[in-house]
């Protein structure tokens, strides 16, 4: 681990309370699983939004009605 042993990590976590407080970080944990949330629910609203403009691609408009494109069949030459 590039030399480092849980003393190290332990050392510098201490330092780390130490300098910034345990309320300062604890609102920082907070905001950054705010914003790793928002992220998440960003992501599945463009899925979401993708998915949504796939299905009105494959719908045509024929006389006003909205109608559900059907699969061209292939044809047989025999």
């Amino acid at each position: 681990m590039a030399g480092l042993s849980i003393w190290h990590i332990v050392l510098f976590a201490i330092v780390v309370i130490l300098l910034f407080g345990t309320s300062k970080l604890k609102n920082l944990g907070k905001d950054l699983g705010g914003a790793v949330k928002d992220f998440k629910d960003s992501v599945k609203d463009e899925e979401a939004r993708k998915a949504e403009a796939a299905r009105l691609h494959d719908e045509r408009v024929v006389n006003g009605k909205a109608t559900v494109a059907e699969p061209v069949a292939s044809q047989d030459k025999t």
